[in-house]
C-alpha cells in the first residue's frame, strides 16, 4: 500500500464524507488536476503502463480509416463533417487514419477535426502528432458540432468511472471506497431498492455484481442524435461485452496487474465496457451486431494490408510485425477480448466489417 499524495487526499475527504463511490474514487485517480493519472502522465506505450493497438501496429488505425472513408463516400461524400476521436492517446489512431485517408478525393477538404480529450499534457503531445493539422478540443460531448459525424473511440469508455452494485436479496448494496489501515479498503453500504436496476433482478442471483458507467448513456446519446440527424458513423472499440455481470474493476501498471486501491493516481484504472446500454441509449442511431476486434480486421482487410507490408521487411522487423498482426487479431489476444460497436443513421449502408441491424 502505498501512501501517495492523492491517497492523503482521499483519506482526508472521506473521513470528512464517509464512504465514495467507485466512481467518484475512479474520477478522481484518473483525472485530479494535481495527481490525477491522466493529468499528470503519457502513460502509453512500451515504455508506460499499457500499450492500446494504435501504438502496436500502423495497420489498425489505416484500416479504420479507410473504413470511415467509405462510409463517408456511401454517404454521398458531405461537403462538411467532423471527424472525431474521444480519448485520442498520443494521436497515434487519429494520425494513422489521416496518412491513410490523403488520397481519399475530398475526403481531408470536407473534414474538420475535434479531439475528446481532459488532459492538458496528453493534448500537448497530441498537437506535436498532428502538427500538420489543426484539431480543435474539447472536453464535453455536446460541443461536437450539429453535421455530419464520423467518429472513433479506442479504449476510451473503459476508463469511464463505474458503480458497482451486489444484489442482496431483492435489494442492491454499492460497492464503496472506506477508509482502512492505513489505506483503503471495499466496503458495502446498506442495501436498498434500486428501481434502475429492478430489470437485473430475474438474471442474477444473491451476491452477484452488476456494474454501471453513469457516464456512457449520456456521450452514446449524444453521438447516436448527431449521427441519427446528420448523417455519419461511430465505431467504438473496447474490452467488454453485452450485458454486464461480475467485478470487472482492474488497475494496470507497467503492463501488469496491480491492486487498484494500492497506490492512488499511479495506476490505470478501468473495467470492462457494457455495449448493451451503450447501444441502446445511441438510438434513433443504427446499431449493428456486436463483431470481435479480429473478425472485424479480417473483414476489412488486414491479413491482404499485412502481406503488403511483410513484402519489405526481413529479420526482426518481419518478426515484429508478424507478432503484431497476431496480437490484433489473434482470439487468444486481442482478438477476442476486445469488440467493435457500430453506429449508422437508419437506412444508411453498413460500415465496411459490420453487419447492419439492431443489436439485440
Amino acid at each position: 500500500m502505498a501512501v501517495t499524495p492523492l491517497m492523503e487526499k482521499l483519506r482526508r475527504r472521506i473521513a470528512a464524507e464517509g464512504p465514495m463511490s467507485l466512481a467518484d474514487f475512479m474520477q478522481a485517480c484518473l483525472l485530479d488536476p494535481d495527481q490525477g493519472y491522466y493529468a499528470t502522465r503519457d502513460p502509453f506505450g512500451e515504455g508506460g503502463d499499457f500499450i492500446t493497438a494504435p501504438e502496436i501496429s500502423q495497420m489498425f488505425g489505416e484500416l479504420i480509416g479507410l473504413t470511415l472513408a467509405q462510409s463517408w463516400m456511401d454517404q454521398g461524400s458531405p461537403q462538411t463533417f467532423t471527424l472525431a476521436e474521444a480519448g485520442p492517446g498520443r494521436g497515434t489512431l487519429i494520425a494513422d487514419i489521416l496518412r491513410a485517408t490523403r488520397s481519399v478525393p475530398g475526403f481531408h477538404q470536407a473534414m474538420r477535426i475535434v479531439l475528446i480529450e481532459a488532459s492538458p499534457t496528453l493534448r500537448g503531445i497530441q498537437a506535436d502528432t498532428l502538427a500538420e493539422f489543426t484539431p480543435a478540443w474539447t472536453d464535453n460531448f455536446a460541443d461536437l458540432p450539429k453535421r455530419p459525424l464520423w467518429f472513433v473511440a479506442n479504449e476510451f469508455f473503459d476508463a469511464l468511472p463505474i458503480r458497482q452494485f451486489q444484489r442482496r436479496g431483492e435489494g442492491w448494496s454499492e460497492r464503496m471506497i472506506a477508509l482502512a489501515d492505513p489505506g483503503l479498503a471495499m466496503a458495502l453500504s446498506q442495501p436498498l431498492p434500486m428501481p434502475d436496476l429492478a430489470h437485473r433482478l430475474g438474471d442474477t442471483v444473491d451476491g452477484d455484481i452488476v456494474e454501471v458507467c453513469p457516464a456512457a448513456g449520456p456521450i452514446a446519446q449524444t453521438i447516436g442524435a448527431r449521427i441519427a440527424a446528420h448523417g455519419g458513423a461511430a465505431l467504438i472499440v473496447d474490452y467488454g461485452g453485452w450485458h454486464s455481470l461480475g467485478d470487472t474493476f482492474q488497475a494496470l501498471q507497467a503492463h501488469e496487474p496491480v491492486d487498484p486501491l494500492a497506490a492512488p493516481g499511479e495506476a490505470d484504472l478501468t473495467a470492462h465496457v457494457d455495449f448493451e446500454p451503450l447501444a441502446r441509449a445511441a438510438a434513433p442511431a443504427v446499431a449493428a451486431p456486436l463483431v470481435t476486434q479480429g473478425v472485424f480486421l479480417e473483414r476489412i482487410g488486414i491479413t491482404d494490408r499485412a502481406r503488403a507490408l511483410a513484402k519489405r521487411l526481413s529479420g526482426a522487423p518481419l518478426d515484429s510485425h508478424i507478432a503484431a498482426h497476431r496480437r490484433l487479431t489473434h482470439p487468444e489476444e486481442m482478438g477476442s477480448l476486445f469488440k467493435i460497436l457500430a453506429l449508422t443513421p437508419p437506412n444508411a449502408p453498413a460500415l465496411p466489417g459490420t453487419d447492419n441491424g439492431e443489436s439485440s
